[in-house]
This record gives C-alpha cells, sequence and structure tokens, in this order.
C-alpha cells in the first residue's frame, strides 16, 4: 500500500492540491498508471502529474495531526488497532455531536434499500433506528448509531463513497437531531430495537423470507453468481477510484441485479422470476401513444417493444432491455401523473411483448423500437447512467444550438401544456434547465419535446433534474 506522507489543498484554486507520497517510485507509478486511466472523485475526472517541489512545507502540528486520523481510521477499518498514537482519532471522534447521521444519495442509478444502507453501516457499530423518505428530489435517510462515535467512524469512512461503482454516492453529516421517533416497521422506516412495531397505515412490511435471507448473509449483498461483489464482507468499500485487480469492479448492470435482489422485488439473473416487460395501467387512453410511453419509460432504460392492449386501452405493455431497467423504471415511474392520470407499474408476468402477426392492422397500437436512435443507454459508460434522477418539475435541456433563446424556450415547452415558473442557461448556451409549475407538467413536457427538432440538425435532449432554479 502506497503511504501518502502530505497532502496540500489550495486554498486560492479550491480546484488543486498536492500529494507527496512516501517515495519517489511510488510518485512514478502513480503518475504513469493514472495517465492511462482518468481516476474520477465524485465522479469528477482528476488529472495528475508530477510537481517542481520536491518536497511539501506545511503547517507541522496540523499536518501530523490530519495524517495521524487518517491512519488511525484507516487501522480501524481494516480491522485492526492503529500503530500510530491514536490521540488524534479520539480527539476527532470524541467530537460527534450526534449518534444520527442524514445521508444523501447523489446519481442513484439503482435502487437503494433501507437494508442495504442497515447492511453497509452496521459494520462500524450498532444501527439503532432507520427512516428514509424523499427530499428535494433526492433520496435521503436518517440513520441512528446507539453511540455518537459510531456515527463519527461511520462518516469519516463513508462520506464520498460509492455504493455501486460510479453511481448511488453517499453524502454524510450529523443531524441536528439527537434520537429518531420510529412509529412503523416497513420498507421505508425500521426500528431493530422495537421489532413489534406495526407495518402502518397498510404499508407493506418486510417480507418474511427476505428478512431470513438477510439475517442470514452476513455480506453485504452477497455475491450472485456470475457478478463481483460491490463490497467484501470484511468492510472494503470500492470508491471510484478502486480497480478490482480480479473479475474487475461490479458492472453498473449485475450492480441493479444485486440492488433489485435487496428490495426483495426482482430475482436475480439465471433465477426464476424477471422478465424485462412492464404493465403499465391507469393510462388516459384519449391521450396516450406507443411513442409517449417510449420516451417517458425511456428515461430510466432503453424500452424495446410497446404495446397498448386493443381490449384495454388504458393499459399498455411495455419491454424493457432487461430486468433491471423495468426495476429502474418501476420505482420511478410508479404512481407519478401522466396526463391527468396517476398511473400505477408492475412487472408483467410476459417474457416478451409480442408483434402483431403480419398484415394484421392493429390500429398502430404496438411500435418496435429496438433500433431506436434515441436509446439513452446503448453506449457503454454513457454519462447518461450517472444522470438518472426522479421525475421532478425542473428539465435539463441540452444540445441546444446558439440562436435559440431563452424566450424561444419558455414558449416552446409553454405550448406542450403548463407553465414555465423558471430558467436558467449555463454551459455558456449550450444546456438549461428549465422549471414547469408541477411534476406532472413536467413529464408531459419531456414526452413531447425530447428529441425536438430546433433546426440546423439540433436536436433537444430532455430529462429530469435534480436541481432547482
Amino acid at each position: 500500500m502506497t503511504l501518502v506522507s502530505n497532502f496540500l489543498k489550495l486554498k486560492q484554486r479550491g480546484n488543486m492540491a498536492f500529494l507527496e507520497l512516501g517515495t519517489e517510485e511510488a510518485a512514478v507509478t502513480m503518475v504513469n498508471y493514472y495517465t492511462a486511466v482518468t481516476p474520477q472523485v465524485r465522479n469528477v475526472p482528476v488529472f495528475i502529474q508530477f510537481s517542481n517541489h520536491k518536497e511539501l512545507k506545511t503547517d507541522s502540528a496540523l499536518n501530523q495531526r490530519a495524517q495521524a486520523v487518517l491512519q488511525a481510521v484507516s487501522a480501524v477499518q481494516e480491522g485492526g488497532s492503529p500503530n500510530s498514537d491514536t490521540s488524534a482519532l479520539d480527539s476527532v471522534l470524541a467530537q460527534a455531536p450526534s449518534p444520527v447521521l442524514r445521508i444523501i444519495i447523489d446519481n442513484m442509478f439503482y435502487p437503494v434499500t433501507l437494508d442495504v444502507l442497515q447492511q453497509i453501516f452496521s459494520k462500524f457499530g450498532t444501527v439503532m433506528k432507520i427512516i428514509t423518505f424523499t427530499k428535494n428530489n433526492q433520496f435521503q435517510a436518517l440513520l441512528q448509531f446507539s453511540e455518537p462515535v459510531n456515527a463519527q467512524q461511520a462518516r469519516l469512512s463513508l462520506d464520498g463513497q460509492n455504493i455501486y461503482n460510479s453511481c448511488c454516492t453517499l453524502r454524510i453529516d450529523f443531524s441536528k437531531l439527537v434520537n429518531l421517533n420510529v412509529k412503523y416497521n416497513n420498507d421505508k422506516s425500521r426500528d431493530y430495537t422495537r421489532p413489534e412495531l406495526p407495518a402502518g397505515d397498510g404499508q407493506p412490511s418486510l417480507d418474511p423470507a427476505m428478512a431470513a435471507a438477510l439475517n442470514k448473509d452476513s455480506s453485504l449483498l452477497g455475491t450472485p453468481s456470475g457478478m463481483v461483489a460491490p463490497y467484501s464482507s470484511g468492510g472494503g468499500f470500492q470508491s471510484s477510484l478502486s480497480y478490482s485487480q480480479g473479475g474487475g469492479a461490479i458492472s453498473p448492470l449485475s450492480a441493479a441485479a444485486a440492488a433489485a435482489a435487496a428490495a426483495g422485488r426482482v430475482a436475480l439473473s439465471g433465477h426464476s422470476g424477471c422478465s424485462g416487460v412492464l404493465l403499465v395501467s391507469n393510462l388516459n387512453e384519449e391521450m396516450v401513444t406507443p411513442q409517449s410511453l417510449f420516451t417517458l419509460f425511456g428515461v430510466y432504460g432503453d424500452a424495446q417493444r410497446v404495446k397498448i392492449l386493443y381490449n384495454k386501452k388504458d393499459s399498455a405493455l411495455i419491454q424493457m432491455s432487461d430486468g433491471n431497467q423495468a426495476q429502474l423504471a418501476m420505482s420511478h415511474l410508479n404512481g407519478q401523473k401522466m396526463y391527468g392520470k396517476i398511473i400505477r407499474v408492475t412487472l408483467s408476468k410476459h417474457q416478451t411483448v409480442q408483434l402483431p402477426r403480419e398484415g394484421l392492422d392493429d390500429q398502430g397500437l404496438t411500435k418496435d423500437f429496438t433500433n431506436s436512435p434515441l436509446h439513452r443507454f446503448k453506449k457503454p459508460g454513457s454519462k447518461n447512467f450517472q444522470n438518472i434522477f426522479p421525475p421532478s418539475a425542473t428539465l435539463h435541456l441540452s444540445n441546444v444550438p446558439e440562436d435559440v433563446t431563452e424566450e424561444d424556450l419558455r414558449q416552446l415547452f409553454s405550448n406542450a401544456g403548463g407553465t414555465v415558473k423558471a430558467f436558467k442557461f449555463f454551459q455558456g448556451h449550450k444546456m438549461a434547465l428549465l422549471q414547469m409549475s408541477t411534476v406532472e407538467e413536467a413529464i408531459q413536457a419531456l414526452m413531447d419535446l425530447h428529441n425536438y427538432d430546433m433546426g440546423s440538425n439540433h436536436h433537444l435532449k430532455v430529462s429530469f433534474s435534480k436541481s432547482t432554479i
């Protein structure tokens, strides 16, 4: 393991820092390696090169204290005892203001369940209670340890780490609360000290079979056949900078399968259960089209075929590329309002969506999008994988022509039905944020205007944003 002996972040230039390694050989190895493989910290590329400085001059007392903390935390994570003076670590841990942590999940490409959080954080102490919720279009959680020192250890170790490679990033801080009041034990909240609590208001409680499986398996998500574990049972946690030497880091689709399995909704690849077909019901049959469903569900995966049922036109079957994308679309779109009606999205028993027999006119109710150029996730490693968010009133626009004005875009989206509340250009003039009055209006605007021809070979790209204006 390479020892970092000194670190200096430039206050005047917040995006630059100096890193001093233990030996020159280690520095050469690091620069050579990351010349070929660009590292990322919190999904931002980091560029590494040699400095003209031979050594770093830093505040000695402050630097020694920081190094002691880093070494002590590393030793605790590895299950050993720190070989340096632990007074620095003890000092930091003693400053923990509360046993309750506030957790925000950024870039949540895959569902993160209450049980996944419990298994990750329980490596640092006894997890007493968890409450999950959505705020500002972001998945958040409050998690209470038995002791504040455990909360501090978890925060120091896990803040900024990814649950899965390149996504589901943990942002952790202390909550102002010192105790959580949990009323129900279900898939949204849990008090592990009071198993007798009701599920509450008809909300589903944890499936007994899933609970038994989680209790039996001490690893975080286990390692399904053919997959690499996203993190090991020994507490090792893959960050966006870690590279597996064996079978490689867990792939996004494998991660989705593991996350879906943890949610207790989808069988793992190779097991009986999930196809990639969704059943969508309670649609507005006067308004809905295969194209509109393709566009909306295409935000969360590559929809291959769409069929509106001939004898029940308020229902449709949508075939995604695989069960993982189907799970993701279901988790984000079930219960959303589309054309004035709250839609219901469930997994279908069908394995595929059948095309109509040749020569049979089904009134355009079935469309095959297999070769559509509008699939967002065909390209491996696409940035689209990192920018998937729940439906929100704020839309992200890209591929905007230079000669298009704010007024042009406001008018375009107003004509789609709804009111534009706020607007902001960024990245020069190529991108923009546009806020509609409601989430329903934003959903309709996305369906109507994604891939809209703006002229000059520019087709507007529209997606949901986690930001507000």
